[in-house]
């Protein structure tokens, strides 16, 4: 990448951050409070990731998705994952029909709700893994693979998934490789006090607010590739290399660190962290990332890619902690 953003692609970028801030301001019509949860769902929008969206019942985790569709001119589907739910009922399926004209018959693929452009997973550890796994090929390859035909799926292409994360019964929990597919691990918490009285006057009256689409899939595509155009510089790459490498435990930089971590993140989490921090410098309007960049997006990225050792659960140790003590550990840019 060169080491300066020619002119023209800096005009460009310029242009289309007018079209962001609309989609922002859109999506705070109804999603009241919770800037940075809808900054981190734009965030996986422009670095083309998936997201998978963590909170207890009742915080909007459903509403921010269908919100965000809603404000595009994206095709969207939402699937309700149960424990019934079979591969077949995703991804589609091979129907037998007869051409009455000549009597034959054929099979015709029927597609399912996964041919989108987003897809929302709700409540996706509820389905067993067979049926989870039927995503893993979309989330990586943007393609599906049915009786032997590879069809690839519409661009853009992302899933948004929901679980709550303090029920356990009749769940089942998402495989790391699956989870490593997710870009980002958003947590959504309760709403501030101020929030929560706008919410409840929001909610309970009688007109609701629906917000304007204002970004197509050609706008969108086109801030995706501006977003890999984002200058960052070789510090910063040393810089994101070392907090990942970090987190093995035959890395680790830190005496209290290898005690902590049984399984750390791959090279897929510090391709994450760079393109999360490239499309969080282009949505606060800057043409280069900062040190600042991909600290805030460590735990997003790093929190469900991390398992933490049974020492550390015994100590109560949490994974924002241990990413609180890498980050004092390993040395930022300029100061080795």
């Amino acid at each position: 990448m060169p080491n300066t953003i020619d002119s023209t692609i800096e005009e460009t970028i310029e242009q289309r951050l007018t079209a962001l801030e609309k989609l922002r301001s859109e999506i705070n019509r109804v999603i009241i409070g919770q800037r940075e949860v809808v900054d981190q769902l734009l965030i996986c929008l422009l670095a083309r990731g998936h997201a998978l969206l963590e909170g207890v019942p009742g915080l909007g985790k459903t509403l921010l998705v269908k919100t965000l569709a809603d404000c595009t001119e994206l095709a969207f589907k939402r699937v309700q994952f149960t424990p019934d739910l079979m591969p077949g009922d995703i991804l589609g399926s091979e129907i037998l029909e007869e051409d009455h004209s000549t009597g034959k018959r054929f099979f015709k693929f029927q597609r399912g709700p996964i041919f989108t452009n987003i897809l929302l997973a709700d409540e996706i550890n509820r389905t067993p893994p067979k049926t989870q796994a039927a995503l893993l090929e979309s989330m990586q390859e943007y393609a599906v693979t049915v009786a032997g035909e590879t069809t690839a799926l519409p661009e853009p292409y992302f899933v948004l998934a929901t679980q709550n994360p303090i029920e356990q019964a009749g769940t089942y929990p998402l495989p790391e490789a699956q989870l490593d597919r997710f870009l980002l691990n958003i947590h959504i918490d309760y709403p501030a006090e101020r929030d929560e009285i706008e919410i409840l006057r929001a909610t309970t009256g009688g007109a609701t607010k629906k917000p304007a689409p204002c970004l197509d899939a050609a706008e969108l595509l086109e801030m995706q590739r501006l977003v890999r155009e984002i200058h960052i510089s070789d510090d910063l790459y040393h810089y994101a290399a070392r907090l990942v490498r970090a987190t093995r435990t035959s890395e680790g930089t830190n005496s209290k660190l290898p005690q902590w971590i049984k399984w750390g993140a791959g090279p897929r989490a510090g391709q994450a962290l760079i393109l999360a921090a490239k499309a969080r410098a282009f949505l606060q309007q800057r043409l280069a990332v900062t040190r600042a960049d991909i600290q805030a997006l460590l735990l997003p990225v790093l929190r469900h890619r991390i398992l933490l050792s049974f020492h550390a659960q015994a100590e109560g140790i949490t994974v924002p902690q241990l990413l609180d003590e890498l980050l004092d550990s390993v040395p930022e840019p300029g100061r080795d």
